[in-house]
């Protein structure tokens, strides 16, 4: 199964447990996460459901670039990092 990891970033504000999913694309793993942990919506998505400007995912070692259908396809061993980018020095 797919596995989403959530890193330590995101952590700090709720509890984000390592979730396994068989989903087949992204959105509806992350739809399985929020599902489970509802405030966690609002940190990863907009308004729009677009994912936010400060969020980046990793599928497999590759960013994912498409940020409003986050139709990404995962594989059943796929690893998914989602984790909030830094700014700053």
């Amino acid at each position: 199964m797919a596995q989403l990891i959530f890193t330590q970033q995101l952590a700090r504000f709720l509890a984000v447990p390592t979730l396994e999913t068989s989903a087949g694309v992204l959105r509806a793993a992350l739809e399985q996460a929020f599902a489970g942990q509802p405030r966690l919506r609002s940190y990863v998505l907009d308004e729009q459901g677009h994912l936010r400007a400060n969020v980046v995912i990793f599928i497999d070692g590759q960013r994912s670039r498409e940020r409003q259908l986050l139709d990404d396809v995962l594989r059943a061993d796929s690893k998914v990092y989602i984790l909030q980018a830094l700014s700053g020095g």
